[in-house]
């Protein structure tokens, strides 16, 4: 159970990973090496799960973020893995989720570009033997950047 200290911990991490164990100390009124075993219990129980940098995709050249459904024209569990593994292969899918409704799966993408795009869709997931559509959604703007989950 998270105790109202770890979860204000937890937010303050996912505002800031660099916080050292003294600046989280101060933020919660705990030694540093209090803070410091909260931080880490709270990793070995899986609550943080690592850190990672965000990275501006236009400054990386990533013109194009798109959301592509895809719908499969057969489902059984070889199917399934078979495209799981292709979305894992190909660094252009950030995020992939398996869907209730209509589509399948829904694909997180950035691409340089819209011919990048173009042929991820056309030369790459189209030809997987269980896909039989695919419908993409180009990103005009990103009103809401990926926030900190709710602590």
């Amino acid at each position: 159970m998270l105790d109202p200290t770890d979860t204000r911990l937890l937010a303050a991490l996912q505002d800031n990973a660099h916080l050292t164990a003294q600046d989280l100390g101060e933020l919660l009124n705990l030694s540093p090496s209090q803070a410091g075993r909260r931080r880490q219990r709270l990793e070995a129980e899986g609550f943080i799960q690592g850190y990672a940098a965000r990275l501006d995709p236009a400054k990386l050249g990533l013109a194009v973020q798109s959301f592509v459904q895809v719908h499969l024209g057969s489902h059984g569990p070889e199917q399934s893995q078979s495209f799981a593994r292709l979305v894992a292969t190909q660094p252009e899918i950030t995020s992939a989720w398996t869907m209730t409704g209509e589509a399948d799966y829904l694909l997180r993408v950035y691409c340089a570009d819209l011919q990048a795009l173009n042929t991820l869709i056309h030369d790459i997931l189209l030809p997987h033997p269980a896909v039989s559509r695919v419908q993409s959604q180009i990103v005009m703007a990103q009103l809401k950047r990926d926030a900190p989950l709710p602590t």
